[in-house]
């Protein structure tokens, strides 16, 4: 993981950029004011023959978006979310990590638990869409 530091806008910007391990290699992991963003370059993914789909672009699953600790768990299976809400605060590098619904549904299971140690791409909530 590389921290970065840039200005925009006149305001000081601080986060950290990481690349995605093992077949998740050609993915970049950005993080910036504990918003976690993932990017992949799509020129690698037509190189790629039989891959699996990507967790992170199925909404209906959160995933640790890179190792750490589980700090937070926001929602319960049974709960009602809406896209952008916040499911699991998870804390690595020293600092803290939002994930949110990427679409509303229905928690359907939470498989991480508070104090937990994740890897990246670790299945945290599964949505039911």
């Amino acid at each position: 993981m590389k921290f970065i530091e840039f200005e925009w806008k006149g305001r000081r910007i601080r986060g950290a950029v990481s690349r995605g391990a093992g077949a998740d290699r050609s993915s970049m992991w950005f993080s910036v004011d504990g918003e976690v963003w993932k990017v992949d370059d799509e020129r690698a993914r037509g190189r790629r023959s039989g891959s699996a789909k990507s967790h992170a672009a199925d909404p209906s699953l959160i995933t640790a978006p890179m190792p750490g600790k589980i700090i937070k768990v926001m929602q319960v299976p049974g709960a009602v979310v809406a896209a952008g809400d916040v499911v699991v605060v998870m804390e690595a590098m020293k600092m803290e990590y939002t994930l949110k619904a990427q679409a509303a549904g229905l928690i359907e299971e939470v498989t991480c638990t508070v104090g937990e140690q994740v890897v990246l791409g670790a299945a945290l909530v599964r949505l039911k869409l």
